[in-house]
């Protein structure tokens, strides 16, 4: 045949692919593992676009040339197949969620196969499966079994803490615990109700039932949490979102800080991803005291403040606008204001409230605080820049050395103290004169000896509302009784989702759970109607993939010993503060209690980049159905429009598809420059909006999955932002053909041979070998494919068609495009597939020169070239050039008064 049949190809070795199941990893524990995982995607309506393969290609490559190395190799795909869109369009519909996932995912496996990756699709996930959440729903029942151990430092089975309590009370535990936990000895466990020991058991337990603040979207019917809410609107439909106080599940996620904060400085991260999770735990060391409330027994306002030494610049107070003594302490005169206040703060969300630097609003409460060193009376106010969740949701207020205290201050004309000077404390009694540090100590020791306070770290992060009012998502295997929470038997699990009506919340507001008939335990206990988050299953689902048919445990421990976590995952950035940082929470916590052998789930990480849409612009004459050319538009008033960028060609508009794409165009005239239609240009955001979004499945059709796989690699550095042209995959394509005819004659005949290798030929093979190993070890997969196109032009101009090297040019080629180079493997004579081939060993002999051109110089003037061997000794270089003519010219028989030679540099003769 004389071109290169790509349709067909592809489907033959998808084919042979699936029958022979090349691509499944074995549990066999004497190779050396690799474990290759994209993060999973969700699986819409739309599908996919030609920016989502982008990371699953540079995975697939790495992938395969780690099974050409010789590793046991696991690359899985699976779906995270819970989640709010598909419930919102069950909503919209009646279809029950199940059945456009299905749909969904069947569309996602499509269009994944069509591109040719070499995934295990045996081990395939779904989050949605019951197979699956049956061990989401027990690892939950894990956490509520848990608590955390300061003392160790890890989580232990709450059967300890039990054993603690019955010997000794809570007053010498070191754990993590509600702060309103009050202590009790022995005796008094022991008599307590079963009921009073399960309530105090919830204020230690990992997951845990309490009243939080959180991010209620009514129109949802549901909690969003903070990654989901933007600038007071949920990210999804754009719905107001309010704060509000509800009884909610959380993960006790605060108590790992400190250690999720120390594993990132042993994880292969992109340095972006590792500060947004620095910042987003928070650590602060600093002080944590009390201030009493005037005229108020036994109430206090407790801060926490970094800064402990400023304490007597300290002229007000401020509450988050959600504090609990707010409703407590704010006099009948303020009650009004303060109200109203409130109102409107809970419903702006948590970033508005820290990133609105300049903007300063508050209201005096009519209480007073006093002052625990001076004793003086200060003001308390309410004002939305201070947050309930972070610190104790209260400041002391310095605003001599604070620009939010200090633009307060001002605001209010309140006062201004000043404590700081020359970085030494000034007008603060004993502490005067002493710099920062010592200061910081001193002030620290004496609120302790006081007991009006304590030296403290504190964490931003706050813990994981777990719990969300929506119907698609993980059952939570608890039941209630007496409205104290108990978990279902083992044996119970999974508990599926009940059959519902609708999909909505109840019309008295209980979450769409409540609306199944008689979701109840056997003994008429009423079971949890709300269902856990998005990030649940992707929390753990990494080991899943390890073992994923397993029914009696979440992972094999054996297995789970020998793939260890992932050693390459690539994904987006913008999981860096949810999916990332829970599934490192959920990995410690079951390495903590012996269910796996690590405590970080992914070694490496790397996030691609994203691929921009190339959107094509036409421009309508005002009033009129015309469409003027790109260069003619000045000479009119025009509207600029998005247009399909798939009926636009090297930015020239195919006027007959323009008609068809929509009815209004149907009877378009058109202004033309030299007889076309030039669209105009611009790089954005790929999306539908935009009508420029390409669909691979056409890039496939047209081109072929090796050229859109070649490409997408082609167009830039893996992580970054590149723009999506179709225009330029024409080249991609006719590499990919070039490299067809190195195997064949002028008729099309497939024709190789045996023999001596061309020295040339060999070293652009083991140049193109040694610096694709290098770019795929190093993800640089851009600079791979310039490389396989010098060599495949350089074997051209040497009409290059010998057998051993066309061998490991394919071999090297095929992590990239494996179709062509599994046909020509074939077409070489070899059985099986390319991926068990090997990979070609580099030579560093092969690359040597064996030869050098010297200039040769006369009185520092170039004169002539001579080609010599590398090693050849200086006085065989003197005597040939003595001895050439071109030189003997320039000497003209005049006595030579030096000769300079450096080896392997130049040759100069001074006369």
């Amino acid at each position: 045949m004389a071109e290169y049949q790509f349709r067909a190809t592809e489907k033959k070795w998808q084919a042979f692919w699936e029958k022979n199941q090349t691509f499944n990893a074995k549990d066999d524990f004497q190779k050396p593992k690799y474990y290759a995982l994209d993060m999973f995607p969700y699986p819409s309506g739309a599908g996919l676009h030609v920016g989502h393969p982008l990371g699953y290609i540079a995975s697939d490559i790495v992938a395969r040339f780690k099974k050409q190395q010789g590793f046991n190799v696991l690359h899985p795909m699976g779906f995270d197949s819970f989640g709010l869109p598909a419930e919102q369009y069950a909503i919209q519909t009646g279809q029950h969620p199940a059945i456009t996932t299905e749909q969904n995912i069947k569309r996602y496996i499509e269009q994944l196969k069509n591109i040719g990756f070499a995934y295990d699709w045996k081990r395939e996930v779904r989050t949605s499966e019951p197979s699956f959440y049956k061990w989401t729903q027990w690892i939950f029942m894990q956490l509520f079994n848990s608590w955390y151990d300061f003392t160790d430092n890890k989580a232990r089975p709450i059967s300890v803490l039990i054993e603690h309590f019955e010997k000794a009370g809570n007053q010498l535990i070191k754990a993590a615990c509600d702060e309103d936990t009050e202590s009790f000895k022995a005796n008094d466990w022991l008599h307590f109700s079963d009921e009073e020991k399960q309530k105090i058991l919830l204020k230690y337990r990992i997951a845990y039932l309490s009243e939080a603040i959180v991010n209620w979207c009514p129109a949802l019917g549901t909690v969003l949490s903070n990654d989901e809410v933007k600038d007071g609107y949920s990210e999804r439909g754009g719905h107001p979102v309010e704060r509000k106080k509800m009884m909610q599940w959380s993960m006790r996620i605060s108590a790992f800080a400190e250690r999720l904060l120390e594993g990132l400085n042993r994880l292969d991260w992109p340095e972006p991803v590792k500060e947004m999770q620095r910042n987003w735990i928070g650590k602060s060391v600093g002080a944590e005291l009390s201030f009493e409330v005037a005229d108020y027994q036994n109430q206090e306002i407790k801060v926490f403040t970094t800064r402990v030494d400023t304490i007597y610049g300290v002229t007000f107070m401020v509450l988050a606008p959600e504090h609990e003594l707010v409703a407590q302490i704010t006099t009948a005169e303020q009650k009004e204001a303060v109200e109203e206040y409130v109102k409107v703060a809970k419903n702006r969300s948590e970033r508005e409230r820290m990133t609105e630097v300049k903007r300063v609003s508050g209201v005096f409460t009519g209480a007073y605080a006093i002052h625990p060193f001076t004793g003086e009376k200060i003001q308390v106010w309410i004002g939305d820049y201070v947050l309930a969740g972070y610190g104790t949701g209260a400041v002391m207020a310095v605003p001599s050395d604070d620009e939010r205290d200090l633009a307060f201050a001002q605001h209010f004309n309140l006062p201004v103290r000043e404590v700081v000077e020359n970085d030494k404390i000034v007008n603060s009694d004993f502490l005067t004169g002493l710099p920062i540090k010592e200061a910081i100590a001193k002030a620290v020791s004496y609120i302790e000896e006081k007991g009006i306070g304590k030296g403290k770290v504190n964490y931003r992060m706050r813990d994981a509302i777990f719990s969300r009012q929506r119907y698609w998502g993980e059952p939570v295997p608890v039941y209630f009784k007496n409205d104290i929470p108990y978990l279902l038997e083992e044996d119970q699990l999974p508990l599926e989702l009940p059959e519902v009506d609708k999909y909505l919340p109840t019309e008295d507001g209980e979450p769409p759970l409540a609306r199944a008939k008689n979701w109840k335990t056997e003994e008429g206990y009423e079971l949890e109607k709300s269902t856990m988050p998005g990030w649940a299953g992707s929390s753990w689902y990494m080991f899943r993939y390890m073992d994923p048919h397993n029914s009696g445990a979440f992972v094999d421990q054996n297995k789970q010993e020998y793939w260890k976590n992932v050693d390459l995952y690539i994904g987006g950035s913008e999981h860096a503060t949810g999916h990332l940082l829970y599934s490192r929470f959920w990995t410690k916590f079951l390495f903590d209690l012996g269910y796996i052998t690590v405590d970080e789930p992914f070694q490496k990480m790397i996030n691609q980049g994203m691929i921009q849409g190339r959107s094509n612009f036409v421009y309508r004459v005002e009033g009129k159905n015309t469409y003027v050319s790109k260069n003619l538009k000045d000479d009119y008033t025009t509207q600029m429009l998005h247009v399909d960028v798939n009926i636009v060609f090297n930015d020239e508009l195919d006027i007959e598809k323009f008609r068809r794409w929509r009815p209004e165009n149907a009877d378009a005239e058109f202004i033309l420059e030299d007889g076309k239609y030039i669209c105009g240009t611009e790089i954005e955001k790929m999306s539908k909006s935009k009508h420029n979004v390409v669909n691979p499945d056409d890039v496939i059709e047209q081109y072929g999955a090796d050229t859109l796989r070649l490409y997408e690699m082609f167009l830039g550095p893996l992580e970054q932002f590149k723009p999506w042209n179709t225009n330029g995959i024409d080249g991609t394509s006719k590499f990919l053909k070039k490299l067809w005819r190195l195997f064949h004659n002028e008729k099309g005949e497939f024709e190789v041979a045996e023999g001596e290798v061309d020295k040339k030929a060999l070293k652009a093979l083991h140049l193109a070998i040694q610096k694709v190993e290098y770019d795929i070890e190093h993800f640089s997969f851009n600079t791979s494919v310039s490389t396989f196109m010098i060599c495949v032009n350089t074997l051209t101009d040497l009409k290059c068609n010998n057998k051993a090297i066309l061998s490991d040019l394919v071999r090297i080629i095929a992590p990239y495009a494996p179709h062509i180079c599994e046909e020509l493997w074939e077409l070489l004579g070899n059985k099986g597939s390319i991926s068990e081939a090997g990979w070609p060993a580099f030579n560093p002999e092969f690359i040597k020169e064996n030869d050098f051109t010297y200039p040769v110089s006369v009185n520092g003037k170039h004169r002539d070239n001579m080609t010599f061997a590398v090693n050849s000794p200086k006085e065989e270089i003197e005597k040939a050039v003595l001895a050439n003519p071109v030189i003997q010219k320039w000497i003209e028989g005049k006595p030579i008064k030096k000769m300079i030679i450096v080896p392997n540099k130049i040759v100069n003769i001074v006369v």
